[in-house]
């Protein structure tokens, strides 16, 4: 028996092709597939990028690269910072340059001496340059970013064409600062106002290079509206648009996807008995509950989304409270209402309550999941 995906496939893709057309209107999109492919697999969604008519995608980290490549034909761009001192992923680095096909790789450089690291290199390679955009996390910031790009190795390599510099990558937060006060219009958000600042800078730094100016003069972003694209577009005739797009690419339409695991064993029984690896007690008269889905496909294993409301932070707290004496709230719900954990999930299986009168189910009937898609691994998907 298996915890599955339900992937409504045309309403699935027509979301897609929307996403697609929209953000077509004012940037090149780049998809992201990283990680787990969101769930949905890395391999399909390379083959929906290309079905798209995109030359470009990108994943998370180098690890990820030699997959890609061998189902994907176009460009393939890794987020996380290229680091010559991590020695592991250098290495395998090396080998995934090395590869036939290993032109069609662009790293991410976000440190001046990763750059240094790669001017210095005899071989040539495809590089982004990462700006540290509010979001504080990677990134050189503009009193770095100048220096490095003045640096004679540095501006010899670009020159000579052994950097070849695919243009400035910024990875903007999801929420806008408290004193962005809404009203204001998409053309004056943060988001939009500090993509701006950046492909100024960027813009008349490139324009006294010798060569790659032009290619070098694409600004990669992440996390704007189409709105907000279309504000930098105009503000910033100069630059060619990248944004790159994953999660409102292909979770933007929850109702395509259903997780969802098979009820493997029904059992009612009396209050008091024991159950479980842990022997733990049931409260009452119930029925416990074997479903598909456990720590091996990532059940119980989400982070926790921050309360934005005081409703949604008192429930924060009774969980919280409740989970302090040993009863947690399952992600599966049965008969209209998600139900509680008999115990810790286990590697691919459950332990559920279900009071006493309510509808029990069958074995071979399925239990619905409210998962987190990025952190669940589904034993298939199946569309529809």
């Amino acid at each position: 028996m298996s915890f599955t995906l339900l992937l409504n496939s045309p309403t699935w893709r027509q979301h897609i092709d929307s996403v697609n057309d929209s953000v077509s209107a004012h940037a090149e999109m780049v998809p992201v597939i990283k990680g787990n492919g969101y769930g949905l697999g890395q391999h399909r969604l390379a083959h929906e990028t290309a079905r798209l008519g995109s030359t470009c995608v990108a994943v998370g980290t180098v690890y990820e690269l030699a997959d890609i490549l061998d189902v994907f034909a176009g460009d393939v761009v890794v987020l996380e910072p290229f680091e010559s001192r991590d020695a592991a992923a250098a290495h395998l680095w090396a080998r995934m340059l090395e590869r036939p096909d290993g032109q069609r790789v662009i790293r991410t450089v976000a440190r001046p001496s990763a750059l240094h690291s790669l001017a210095q290199a005899s071989t040539s390679t495809r590089i982004l340059i990462e700006a540290r955009s509010s979001m504080q996390r990677f990134g050189m910031d503009e009193r770095e970013l100048l220096a490095t790009l003045a640096d004679g190795s540095v501006r010899s390599a670009i020159a000579e064409g052994r950097l070849e510099v695919a243009g400035l990558t910024l990875h903007l937060p999801l929420a806008q600062p408290a004193d962005d006060a809404s009203g204001r219009g998409p053309h004056l958000s943060a988001r939009v106002r500090e993509v701006c600042r950046w492909t100024g800078l960027w813009l008349a730094e490139i324009s006294g290079w010798t060569r790659q100016s032009e290619s070098a003069a694409a600004i990669w972003t992440s996390h704007l509206s189409d709105a907000e694209l279309a504000a930098v577009e105009v503000a910033a005739p100069g630059a060619t648009l990248r944004a790159r797009v994953g999660t409102r690419l292909w979770l933007g339409d929850r109702s395509s996807l259903t997780a969802q695991g098979t009820v493997l064993a029904v059992h009612p029984l009396p209050g008091g008995t024991h159950v479980g690896y842990r022997q733990r007690t049931g409260p009452r008269d119930g029925t416990l509950v074997v479903v598909s889905g456990g720590t091996g496909h990532g059940i119980g294993l989400s982070a926790p989304n921050p309360a934005s409301s005081t409703r949604q932070r008192v429930v924060t707290a009774g969980t919280g409270a409740l989970e302090s004496v040993g009863k947690a709230m399952s992600p599966f719900a049965w008969a209209g209402s998600r139900r509680w954990f008999a115990e810790p999930p286990h590697q691919h299986h459950s332990m559920i309550w279900l009071p006493r009168g309510c509808v029990i189910p069958a074995v071979g009937d399925q239990m619905t999941a409210e998962i987190r898609f990025t952190t669940t691994r589904f034993d298939a998907v199946i569309e529809s």
